[in-house]
């Protein structure tokens, strides 16, 4: 199983194939995902520090050019962990001021 290490947080092993915006928030990573893990809102970035992937989704690529972030960070949303990881959330729940996450994305990835 890969690993994903979370900056601050700890280590941990994840089913490969394993949404990142989940493997997140399932080991305390505290990623926000307001629009649902739809590649809309960009709430759930995160800073590859290591194994970050080569392949983008059409829907992450289209976002991050539209907003002028390609390059800047990733959508976790639209990332699965196939490798061993470690990453940075840049928008962690417990500093966002919001009284939820957002709801929480489908195991497969979207759109």
């Amino acid at each position: 199983m890969p690993k994903l290490k979370i900056e601050g947080v700890g280590e941990f092993e994840v089913l490969k194939g394993t949404r990142l915006v989940t493997a997140l928030e399932d080991n305390k990573g505290e990623p926000l995902h307001r629009c649902g893990g739809h590649a809309r809102c960009t709430t759930c970035r995160v800073e590859f520090l290591k194994g970050e992937p080569e392949h983008m989704t059409d829907a992450e690529k289209s976002k991050l050019e539209s907003q002028n972030n390609l390059g800047a960070f990733r959508l976790s949303c639209q990332c699965s962990v196939e490798h061993d990881m470690h990453v940075k959330v840049l928008m962690p729940f417990s500093q966002s001021g919001l009284s939820d996450p957002g709801p929480r994305p489908e195991d497969h990835i979207t759109p």
